[in-house]
């Protein structure tokens, strides 16, 4: 495994967003960097508040870290199949190993598929491999993105900090004192055996003092955490190529799950730059039902259904047919209204302005909406041979009638572009998918009434696709009707069963992106003005799609090619952002991105099916493509017990 010398940081330190590890409970998250410090947390819920947030402001924002005093040299890597962080760090006296993870305390009686309780709390276990070494733990709160009064005090056993009604709890047996930092410090000596337990709780107006875990409970409790996310892993069924890069994948985006109401979030941070210094900052942590519906497609591919099951259901309680209205973003609560501040306080990552909360695209109309949602039910029913749920069907006839009234209209498109609504290629695709996912699964219903209207507007739909959507004097599906830019989005063409990727003017599309759209085989999403001063990396999602269209078109070396050189940039807990920079293989955008990860499993597996099954011939739909792809057979494939060993959404 590589690793990296490190000594401290100084306040104005940020670490690259790659150093980062990501450690969950299905009900928020915590990022945890090399050195062995928390820079990132939300509590109670993914979308609360951040208590720890150094990540955004490395003087004002708070930490937790633990790590030896001195200079010390890290590896690290997942603990298996699993969402548990192992760093060693080695010093010129000895060797330590540094366990971190959020409890997964199993509920015997569930709501719908809800199975891990929310343990607010984070578990950390400081074990001596050799020799002795000094560690050092630092504790500093910041309540509510760093702008609450925090009281904090060391006291018998640990410390307190509090805020209004939050508290949080630190157990730690190491003699704590208020630094120059306003942390509250201390060091302990680590010999050979040693087994310390350092813990941290939130609560909400609960007595703090009946918090501590004591060794043998803290043991049992990490190998329950273990237990669930390795027998989580093990219900997949995935025998193919690149095991490795697709279990971590599914992992992050099992983390990215609400378990209360089976929302699922983009990702679990906001405001990573896509571009450092620049303003493209925005909030990830809420559901996208186009995020959600591909995440589902992804992990559904796979074998996991329940989470899907969960997400239709949570979809289902917003009432959509009977409010009459769909938004394109919720809550992870169902909520409908999400305001835009920003937080000026802030100094952003690597002073990358503003820190953005909420996102003003809840607003906005995106008509791609209605087609990732089908897809991932017409997929659902496809794998689960499940007769579709009459409470679902009125979703299922809401959407598709919105599509056939709608399809017409401007919008604000997959990019979520903010300086005005136009007639975007990716939005009239992704309404055919809509009207030709409803008809498969309304011949599953047997509700014949509706199918008429929704066969005549989707040929109607294809037919304008085809003869506006197609620029011949550039050579390529363009980024909208009528229009000369390229867009990325274009490349989701075969991806959706639209046209097979062996058709000429998909060729030539694809040909026209990597021409123009590319820079060091990544892709960007697109190069047009957009209203928004400043520029982007390029986007993993769409160099994924690049991959997908080169091996369903025959030609699987480039693609592997191309999809080693994507995941050469992952970090080396194999988690990727959302964008890359194509120059320095800096990752940038919020972390880890749940875009990112459900393309590299679809990536994966179509790279596995062109191995198998040659260039796509189709005009199969993505679902009757996915019953080919899915592994089924009645072994596992033997998959490494330890992580990755290399050193290497937007509005």
């Amino acid at each position: 495994m590589g690793g990296e010398t490190l000594m401290g940081r100084s306040d104005r330190d940020y670490r690259p967003i790659r150093d980062y590890g990501v450690i969950g409970d299905a009900h928020t998250a915590a990022l945890v960097a090399s050195d062995g410090s928390i820079d990132w947390c939300c509590w109670p819920h993914f979308d609360s508040p951040a208590v720890f947030c150094r990540l955004l402001d490395a003087t004002r924002g708070g930490w937790f870290s633990i790590h030896p005093a001195g200079q010390y040299a890290t590896t690290r890597s997942y603990a298996g199949p699993t969402n548990v962080i192992v760093t060693t760090f080695t010093t010129d006296g000895g060797q330590i190993r540094l366990t971190d993870f959020m409890p997964v305390e199993r509920l015997t009686e569930s709501h719908r598929g809800e199975d891990i309780a929310a343990s607010q709390r984070i578990l950390r276990l400081i074990e001596g491999l050799a020799g002795s070494v000094e560690v050092e733990i630092s504790f500093r709160p910041t309540f509510d993105y760093a702008r609450a009064d925090t009281f904090i005090a060391p006291r018998p056993g640990g410390a307190i900090a509090q805020s209004g009604r939050e508290t949080l709890a630190l157990s730690c047996p190491a003699r704590l004192a208020l630094d120059a930092a306003g942390a509250l410090s201390g060091r302990l000596r680590v010999g050979p055996h040693d087994r310390i337990w350092v813990g941290v709780d939130y609560r909400q107006d609960s007595n703090p003092d009946d918090v501590a875990l004591g060794p043998q409970a803290a043991d049992a409790t990490l190998k329950q955490t273990l237990d669930y996310w390795r027998e989580w892993w093990e219900t997949c069924r995935y025998e193919g190529p690149y095991g490795d890069h697709v279990r971590r994948s599914a992992l992050a985006l099992k983390l990215l799950t609400f378990e209360p109401t089976g929302a699922i979030v983009a990702a679990p941070t906001t405001s990573l730059p896509e571009q450092v210094g620049g303003v493209r900052n925005w909030d990830y942590r809420y559901t996208w039902l186009r995020d959600s519906s591909l995440i589902l497609y992804a992990l559904q591919l796979l074998g996991y259904h329940e989470e899907a099951t969960d997400f239709f259901a949570w979809l289902d309680d917003l009432c959509i047919p009977r409010r009459g209205r769909m938004q394109i973003i919720y809550t992870i609560n169902g909520g409908a209204h999400l305001p835009e501040v920003t937080l000026d306080h802030l100094e952003g990552y690597r002073r990358s302005r503003p820190v953005r909360i909420g996102n003003a695209a809840f607003g906005q109309k995106q008509l791609d909406t209605y087609g990732e949602v089908l897809d991932a039910v017409y997929l659902y029913h496809e794998q689960t041979e499940q007769a579709v749920r009459p409470e679902w069907w009125d979703e299922v006839r809401f959407m598709a009638n919105e599509t056939v009234e709608r399809w017409r209209e401007p919008d604000h498109g997959i990019w979520e572009i903010r300086h005005g609504q136009r007639q975007f290629l990716y939005s009239k695709l992704l309404c055919w998918v809509a009207l030709d996912r409803a008809l498969k699964l309304g011949e599953r219903a047997q509700a014949a009434s509706d199918l008429t209207i929704w066969k005549r507007t989707r040929d109607e739909i294809r037919r304008a696709i085809l003869t506006e959507g197609y620029n011949a004097a550039v050579g390529a599906f363009t980024q909208a009707f009528g229009e000369s830019a390229l867009d990325a989005s274009a490349l989701i063409i075969p991806l959706v069963g639209f046209l097979p990727a062996t058709d000429p003017r998909v060729r030539s599309t694809v040909e026209a992106i990597r021409q123009r759209l590319t820079s060091n085989g990544l892709v960007y999403r697109y190069l047009a003005p957009d209203g928004l001063p400043g520029g982007e990396a390029t986007f993993a999602l769409c160099s994924f799609w690049l991959v997908d269209n080169l091996a369903l078109g025959g030609r699987v070396d480039e693609a592997r090619d191309l999809f080693e050189r994507i995941i050469s940039y992952a970090s080396n807990l194999g988690l990727m952002a959302e964008e890359i920079d194509p120059v320095s293989g800096e990752l940038l955008g919020n972390y880890p991105q749940g875009f990112s990860h459900l393309a590299l499993i679809r990536s994966a597996l179509n790279i596995a099916h062109a191995e198998t099954h040659g260039p796509e011939e189709q005009t199969k739909t993505s679902a009757e493509r996915a019953a080919v792809i899915k592994p089924v057979g009645s072994h596992r494939q033997t998959l490494p017990e330890g992580g990755f060993h290399t050193d290497v959404k937007d509005n």
